[in-house]
This record gives structure tokens, C-alpha cells and sequence, in this order.
């Protein structure tokens, strides 16, 4: 609960600075696409960068209330993966996962220059973001089997008569994520706008590639996917339940502008300061 309770404080913050940051003429709305790669890490990868990278796309939303601050919604999705026999981390245990993630992203960017889209003299700057996020992802072995619904760290109990699971799902396929990065914004046009940028995001599961305890006895079924290796008994480690996953998405954005003030305000802007 206070973990959530933190989350949504973060949530409010950031909706509360959209209209605490003072306006200027350089009101507008961008709206574009995001290309790039995403990747993990966590227990079966805890540090290799770009490792196993997978194709990334979104959708963007920018509001962007004067020549130094935005805010912006963001949709990304990327299928991540990591193998143990890949990453070398701990080869014997020869785990392997992929997952499909979907973050919709809520996020306050800070521009270190003046920066406008059609601005031919404050045309390049670095940036800043930072904000929270809610993604939903969802474990898989390398041949499709889903894991969470087999249990592979003993999540599950059976029931004595009818031999079925019982009790709740060992893992909820939500969680928040606290995202931030930097980046470089690039005005190509008088509506166009190019940015680069690395995003991290900090999450609050340790499950998105279905590896956090330690093993369990499990049924023969599930063996393969709980100790591929079968060089483990029960109660031994598995994960680091200690350190939650992280996930990243790197590229490119593309956006088109929408002003959101009057025409003649916009012509003075340009003319007197960007122009």
C-alpha cells in the first residue's frame, strides 16, 4: 500500500506541475511516433546495456508550455527477451524468457536551451524527462508457454482431492514504473520536430521475466521451465527478490506541430523572438 500510495502522490505531482509552470507564447502540441529498441534488466541480465534489444514503437503526445518545459503522454510497446546462455551471467541455470510490454507514460521534459519547433535560431537543445508510468507485461518461455499461470517458482498449491491449483495468481501482470532519460530535440521544419533519446525506467515487480526467489519442487510439467538445467533443488536460489526488473527503450521521435494560440500571437512570437 505504500509503495501505491507513493506512486499516485508522484502522479499528482506531476499533473499538478502542467499548470503550475507559467505559460508563454510558445504554447503548442506536438503529436508523433517513437521508433527505436527496448530491452530488460534484471535476474537474468543485471547489467549488460542494449543486451538482446528488440524493435520498440509508440505514439507521443507533447504540450509544450513554454521554450524550456513540456509535458508529453507516451504509449511504447517492445517484446524483451534475455537467455541466460546469452548474457553469461549464471549460464548453469540456463533460464530464458520474453515478454511483451506496454507502458503508457505520463512524463515533465526540461529543456537546458530555449527550444521551439520552427525556430531557426532556438532550433537544438538538450532535454531532460522524468515521470511515472503504468505497464502491463506478460513472461513467456522462448516457445510460448506463459509462465506465470504454471508457477515455476512453487507459487501455486494443489488441491488434495482433485489435483487442480488453487489460490490467487503468484504475480500481478501490472505495475507502475518510474521513467527518466535524456535526450536531444531538433527542429527540422516549421511543424516538424526530431529528438533522440534513452529512457529508463525503474519498476516496482520483480516478475517481468518470471525469475525473483528461489526454486520449488513443482510438477514434472513444469520442470523444464522452473530448472531447464535440472542442476537445482528446492530452496535454493533462484532470483534476487531484493532488486526489482528495470526495462529501456532508446530511439527516435517524430512529431508534428499544432499550435494552440491565435495566429497573430504566433506570427509576433516568431517574428520577434524566434525569427
Amino acid at each position: 500500500m505504500r509503495k501505491s500510495f507513493s506512486l499516485y502522490n508522484i502522479l499528482l505531482i506531476v499533473s499538478l506541475m502542467c499548470f503550475a509552470i507559467p505559460s508563454s507564447h510558445a504554447q503548442d502540441l506536438e503529436v508523433g511516433l517513437f521508433g527505436g529498441a527496448g530491452y530488460y534488466l534484471g535476474d537474468i541480465n543485471p547489467g549488460k546495456q542494449f543486451s538482446e534489444a528488440q524493435p520498440a514503437f509508440g505514439l507521443l503526445a507533447r504540450y509544450n508550455a513554454n521554450t524550456r518545459w513540456a509535458f508529453r503522454f507516451s504509449a511504447t510497446t517492445a517484446e524483451v527477451t534475455a537467455q541466460d546462455a546469452v548474457v553469461k551471467f549464471n549460464e548453469i541455470r540456463d533460464l530464458a524468457f520474453k515478454s511483451r510490454i506496454n507502458d503508457f507514460a505520463i512524463m515533465a521534459e526540461f529543456n537546458f536551451f530555449n527550444y521551439f519547433t520552427g525556430s531557426k535560431r532556438d532550433y537544438v537543445s538538450p532535454y531532460i524527462f522524468g515521470g511515472i508510468s503504468i505497464f502491463q507485461f506478460s513472461p513467456k518461455a522462448l516457445d510460448g508457454t506463459d509462465l506465470q499461470s504454471i508457477g515455476t517458482e512453487g507459487q501455486f498449491t494443489q488441491d488434495p482431492v482433485t489435483g487442480e491449483r488453487v489460490g490467487p495468481a503468484p504475480y500481478n501482470k501490472m505495475s507502475f514504473s518510474i521513467p527518466f532519460g535524456v535526450g536531444v530535440k531538433y527542429s527540422l521544419g516549421k511543424r516538424v520536430g526530431l529528438a533522440f533519446e534513452w529512457r529508463m525506467q525503474k519498476t516496482f515487480t520483480d516478475y517481468i521475466d518470471d525469475v525473483s526467489t528461489k526454486y520449488a519442487n513443482v510438477a514434472p510439467a513444469v520442470q523444464p521451465y522452473a530448472d531447464p538445467s535440472g542442476s537445482f533443488d528446492a530452496d535454493m536460489q533462484r532470483g534476487d527478490n531484493e532488486t526489482n526488473d528495470w526495462f529501456s527503450f532508446a530511439g527516435i521521435t517524430l512529431t508534428y506541430k499544432f499550435n494552440l494560440i491565435g495566429k497573430q500571437k504566433c506570427e509576433n512570437f516568431n517574428s520577434t523572438n524566434h525569427w
